[in-house]
């Protein structure tokens, strides 16, 4: 199962004892499910936990049934169509059924428990979340605007920073940072999920700064080993014009050291020294007979 599909798995578990909550759950459901009008409720799912939780979210809220219930492939159709159970929703939540738009009743939603149920709801309809170990990325899909505004307004007002985005269908509500969806997640009965962004979070920066320091120890191997190069080079040239043995004897000492460890660091040729010598002392002596290999 996918990370979205875990989350919702976690959601479903969410007991259904307060009937305030169940109806701000099955609220945020029908404003951000498939199909809402005076004529019809329907709603569409993939999650097997979800299209199970519904049937007892609607009786404990209503006691309403599905008059249809489908299968398609790999969806779950959930179908209201009798007017007096429409009816029965319209009016619990005080809609107009001769409205053009859907808007959020905050009358019914005046508890923080209960808003947090209706974020609940509204995820499980319209909601998908991307793995946090490939990107950070929550949202909430709504397809009308006005309502789409009224939840903007609502999450801000419970501290939550989503960013909203116009599309064709109509709007997205989402978060692309971590923290914010972890936030977002604990709010709405989802800690163990929160806690997964978290660790994948942690993994990240740690994967990082283990790269980072890898690439750094790279690099400085490559300055090294190029700067090593430089020096036999220098050293050779003056092998080869006979000059090497007519150097004084500490810079001949530093120039046999190199020869024989090619390979070493700055400071582990120091070492080699008897007796040893400091960084700086060696690096100056060794500049000398790149000066001097180059004449």
């Amino acid at each position: 199962m996918s990370f979205a599909g875990d989350v919702k798995t976690e959601l479903c578990r969410a007991g259904l004892n307060r009937k305030c909550c169940a109806r701000a759950e099955a609220y945020g459901v029908l404003l951000h499910c498939n199909t809402f009008t005076p004529r019809l409720a329907r709603i569409i799912t993939e999650h097997e936990g979800f299209a199970q939780r519904l049937p007892l979210l609607f009786q404990k809220t209503f006691q309403v049934s599905f008059d249809q219930i489908s299968d398609g492939p790999g969806k779950r159709s959930l179908s209201i169509t009798a007017p007096e159970k429409l009816a029965v929703l319209h009016r619990a939540f005080g809609l107009d059924p001769n409205a053009l738009a859907l808007h959020v009743n905050f009358a019914v939603l005046e508890e923080p428990c209960c808003r947090f149920a209706f974020l609940r709801g509204t995820f499980l309809a319209g909601g998908s979340v991307t793995d946090p170990a490939k990107d950070y990325h929550l949202e909430l899909s709504v397809s009308h605007k006005s309502a789409g505004r009224e939840l903007l307004a609502l999450m801000r007002e419970e501290g939550l920073s989503p960013k909203v985005s116009d599309r064709k269908s109509g709007q997205v509500i989402y978060f692309k940072q971590s923290n914010f969806i972890e936030d977002f997640l604990t709010a709405i009965g989802a800690p163990i999920s929160a806690m997964g962004v978290m660790t994948a979070k942690l993994e990240k920066d740690l994967n990082g700064s283990i790269n980072r320091q890898v690439n750094c120890d790279a690099a400085n191997l490559d300055k090294t080993v190029e700067a090593a190069q430089t020096q036999l080079e220098a050293i050779r040239r003056l092998q080869a014009r006979g000059q090497l043995d007519h150097l004084p004897e500490k810079l001949q000492q530093a120039a046999r050291l190199r020869l024989l460890y090619p390979e070493y660091t700055l400071s582990q040729l120091a070492q080699q020294h008897d007796p040893p010598l400091s960084k700086s002392t060696l690096n100056h002596r060794l500049r000398r007979l790149l000066e001097l290999g180059r004449l």
